[in-house]
């Protein structure tokens, strides 16, 4: 879907997929829908598909094999990226995203190894630096010491991906503008806005926001990613509240929601368009577990 997106907006950049190498790209039956959705992004898309070794770690040691009942981090496959030396940059993208526009302004920037976002929601506490979308040079040297960091014996056996990239470029990256390319779903869930706008001033405008934004990434805890159903009572439960009277029949002030639910609704009848996928069906209710990052 981002890769139909990046066509459709202009972009002019070569795109880049990596997949697990047990897949392929002969379509054995009707049903191998991981292979025919490789075969629409290389014929329909023009991407150039890279089968890799997804990187598995186990999150409290190096070991690399798979054990029973252990728990284990593959966030780090993405450090492969910056092994891609046949390219001055590159720019890596999460998946649950909808894009506004192509990016290609970035490749534009000032030289810098590292460029990525703070993750405003920490601020001011925490001035981290947010994975959802990295901007970088490619490089042997720093995916050695990217690597090195994943398999360290000293790493925490919680730090993921996003916290690797904190602890080597915290200090060196080159920071982008959070309005531009951070806009988060859950932003249109919450009252206060200063996080996001950067000062308690300006008045928070839900269709501003998507105008002045190139893409929303889906991060609403508890709510699950858009291709997965919601339960019956989380929608009820977690969806944006009106403004004014919200929950009785006079409620108003409503944009915000209207324009979150339109956000899941486009996500989902895409999905079903361009990859003939359905929904997941819906999980329980209440989740057990938070996951880490920004969801």
């Amino acid at each position: 879907m981002v890769f139909e997106a990046l066509d459709r907006l202009g972009s002019r950049a070569d795109r880049i997929l990596m997949y697990p190498e047990d897949w392929d790209t002969e379509i054995s039956d009707g049903k191998d829908r991981n292979s025919q959705l490789l075969v629409i992004a290389r014929e329909y898309y023009n991407v150039r598909l890279l089968p890799i070794k997804v990187q598995k770690f186990e999150k409290d040691s190096p070991i690399l094999n798979i054990h029973e009942g252990r728990t284990w981090d593959e966030s780090v496959t993405k450090f492969l990226t910056f092994n891609q030396t046949q390219y001055s940059r590159i720019l890596h993208l999460d998946s649950d995203i909808t894009l506004f526009a192509h990016l290609d302004d970035l490749f534009l920037l000032p030289a810098s190894p590292v460029a990525m976002m703070r993750a405003h929601w920490n601020l001011p506490d925490q001035h981290l630096l947010t994975s959802m979308l990295i901007l970088l040079e490619p490089s042997e040297i720093e995916t050695q010491r990217l690597m090195s960091a994943a398999r360290s014996k000293s790493r925490n056996r919680n730090d993921y991906d996003m916290e690797i990239l904190n602890n080597l470029y915290k200090d060196s990256a080159m920071v982008l503008p959070h309005r531009q390319y951070g806009l988060l779903s859950g932003e249109f869930r919450l009252r206060q806005h200063e996080k996001y706008l950067g000062n308690d001033f300006d008045e928070w405008d839900p269709d501003r926001a998507l105008r002045e934004a190139s893409l929303v990434h889906f991060s609403d805890w508890p709510i699950p990613k858009p291709w997965i159903m919601w339960p019956r009572n989380l929608l009820h439960e977690e969806m944006p509240k009106c403004t004014v009277n919200p929950g009785s029949d006079a409620e108003e002030g409503c944009r915000d929601r209207e324009v979150w639910l339109e956000l899941y609704n486009d996500f989902r009848k895409r999905r079903k368009d361009i990859c003939a996928l359905l929904s997941v069906p819906a999980p329980d209710w209440p989740p057990k577990n938070r996951g880490n990052g920004t969801g």
